[in-house]
C-alpha cells in the first residue's frame, strides 16, 4: 500500500490509512513520510498501541 505515515495516538505507534505498521525500518517508517509498504495483514498480532489494524511490514521505501 501506499500512503502517508501519522503518528498515532501512542508513542512509536505509526499508522497508514488505518493500518498499524510493526516492524520494518524506523528510520524509513517515520511520520510524515510518504511510504509504500509490503508486508501482510495479521489481526492476532499484539501491541501497545490501540488503534488501527495490524499491519506486519515486510518492505518500505519511499513513494
Amino acid at each position: 500500500m501506499t500512503g502517508t505515515v501519522a503518528a498515532g495516538v501512542e508513542p512509536n505507534c505509526l499508522l497508514i490509512d488505518g493500518f498499524l505498521l510493526i516492524g520494518g525500518d524506523r528510520s524509513v517508517i517515520r511520520a510524515g513520510a510518504r511510504l509504500t509498504v509490503a508486508g501482510r495483514v495479521d489481526p492476532l498480532a499484539r501491541s501497545t498501541c490501540q488503534q488501527g489494524v495490524p499491519f506486519v511490514v515486510s518492505r518500505a521505501a519511499p513513494a
